[in-house]
């Protein structure tokens, strides 16, 4: 006998991430969308001054657009978590950027405010949000030695799109209006069904060639070498449907896995990433109105924010390759930590940063530390739960920052303007921050390292975002247990029909040999003294 083959009975070993390959197309891919979910909202803040003349409203009434836009990002979490368990990455992120290319385009025909929250604040943010999520989790799909680089090269695109909408926003504006920059800004938002297309699923066809192989290893370890194996195998192939269907109510997906909940690694991760909202973009919010304040020009004040973006771009990916490494990997949630600690300290340390240079130092380090916590935070969080259950993680966590995010900006800018002076919202913000660093390190050193001596929980998939990986190796276990439990019957079948028929024929030569005897009912054999009834045996028992 030959090396078996996948075809040949062998069962397909579970897809692992490949750690390159098309995973660089996904990445790229993610590395879009994530440009344009967290640019985008801050990019349209060029057209608020036309839209305030055409719709005589104020300035806080169009910047409700960017704000319902990033509702729709963080608060529609779970939704794209159930909507992703349950129709795959590809189709939603298809979908998503169907809706958010007609948001932008219908917005551009709108003729009051309230269209506008309605087009190209809904329909344009829950597009991006059905984009954002599942590539992300693709990502997670795709890569694993190498995902905190892949995670800090995608979230790059924060900050190279957010350089390059807004000055590409003004030119539209001039040119051809706001609404001919709505409308064109509507066709770039195709490229995410683009990026939704190269999400290509690591398992495709692997269901197919697993069916197959199962059927044909079933038939081999059942039926005898010859003729009748190959009969075996088309009846099998005829019942494959009904096996299907046996199958189906065992593996059934979760839609949103609640049980992430009682993972402490995830409660600990919740609770600071929602102290960590509360302050972490009020800075770069009020940086351009602080510097104004302090009586910097207003061309100066708007450069310090590009400062912030251009050495954000480059920490995010050095962040991402410093995680990878082997000795700073494990401990990736106290580099996380401490990034957070360092965003924090920066707050409170430029407080009274009275004069441009303290402001462009402050920026500076608030460039390196705000890319170092985009970096990380997904990784953290990939880390904490897992890939199989990153897609219900993600979608409950977003959903709570989005209520942290509904309450810290708004209420700096109330702090504001019943206090006015920003120095107070400076440390408030940062000490907001240094609080997530600290309870994260903290809690994590205490519990989670108290946990490492407890015995780890069983690795249950059904109770995780029910990945087609799983269901495959589930599929692998109940060939094996079904194949294992079909020989037993088999073999011990045989030995009581042989044991049967031994004892049969030694009671009649028994009988024989005496030439005494009556005639046997059916179901029934004599004993060896006679034909008493006391002394039958049924055959049955043999």
């Amino acid at each position: 006998m030959g090396r078996p083959d996948p075809e040949e009975g062998q069962l397909p070993a579970p897809v692992k991430p490949p750690d390159g390959g098309w995973g660089w197309i996904v990445l790229l891919g993610c590395f879009v969308i994530t440009g344009f979910s967290y640019a985008f909202p801050k990019a349209v803040s060029v057209y608020f001054k036309e839209l305030m003349k055409d719709f005589h409203v104020g300035y806080s009434d169009t910047a409700w657009i960017s704000s319902i836009m990033l509702a729709m990002l963080y608060g529609t979490g779970p939704v794209c978590s159930i909507m992703v368990n349950q129709f795959g990455c590809r189709p939603v992120m298809l979908i998503g950027g169907l809706l958010a290319s007609a948001g932008m385009i219908l917005a551009s025909f709108t003729t009051n405010i309230i269209e506008l929250y309605l087009t190209a604040g809904v329909l344009t943010g829950l597009g991006m949000a059905l984009n954002f999520q599942p590539s992300l989790i693709m990502l997670g799909t795709y890569f694993d030695k190498r995902r905190p680089l892949a995670n800090g090269l995608a979230a790059a695109g924060s900050p190279v799109f957010l350089s390059s909408l807004s000055p590409l926003g003004q030119v539209l504006l001039e040119k051809f209006g706001w609404r001919g920059g709505f409308l064109i800004m509507g066709g770039l938002l195709l490229n995410c069904c683009t990026c939704g297309a190269v999400m290509r699923p690591l398992d495709m066809g692997m269901k197919r060639k697993m069916g197959k192989a199962q059927d044909k290893y079933e038939a081999k370890e059942m039926l005898p070498i010859g003729g009748k194996s190959e009969e075996g195998i088309s009846t099998t192939d005829g019942t494959k449907k009904g096996k299907k269907a046996k199958k189906k109510p065992k593996k059934g997906k979760k839609l949103l896995d609640f049980s992430i909940f009682s993972n402490r690694g995830f409660i600990i991760y919740t609770i600071s990433k929602f102290i960590l909202v509360l302050g972490l973009f009020v800075p770069p919010i009020l940086l351009v109105n602080y510097a104004k304040d302090t009586g910097v020009p207003d061309t100066e004040a708007a450069f310090l924010l590009s400062i912030i973006g251009f050495i954000d771009i480059f920490a995010r990916p050095a962040c991402g390759m410093v995680a990878g490494l082997k000795w700073v990997r494990p401990h990736v949630a106290y580099l996380f930590s401490f990034s957070m600690l360092f965003n924090g300290l920066t707050d409170i340390c430029s407080a009274r940063a009275s004069n441009y240079t303290g402001l462009v130092i402050f920026c500076v380090f608030f460039g390196i530390s705000y890319g170092m916590v985009g970096a990380l935070q997904f990784e953290v969080l990939m880390a904490i739960v897992g890939s199989q259950k990153f897609s219900s993680a993600i979608g409950l966590v977003l959903l709570i920052e989005a209520f942290a995010v509904l309450i810290g900006p708004p209420s700096a800018g109330r702090l504001v303007d019943a206090l006015k002076n920003y120095e107070v919202i400076f440390y408030l913000a940062g000490s907001e921050v240094v609080l997530s660093a600290l309870f994260l390190g903290v809690a994590s050193y205490c519990c989670l390292n108290r946990g490492k001596k407890e015995p780890p929980p069983e690795n249950n998939p059904s109770a995780g975002g029910g990945s087609d990986t799983e269901e495959a190796e589930s599929d692998v276990q109940e060939a094996e247990e079904h194949s294992s439990n079909n020989h037993q019957p088999a073999h011990s079948t045989d030995n009581t029909m042989v044991a049967a028929n031994e004892e049969a024929n030694h009671v009649a030569e028994e009988q024989s040999g005496e030439g005494g005897g009556c005639p046997a009912e059916d179901g029934e054999v004599l004993a060896q003294d006679g034909c008493n009834a006391d002394q039958m045996v049924e055959r049955d028992s043999f």
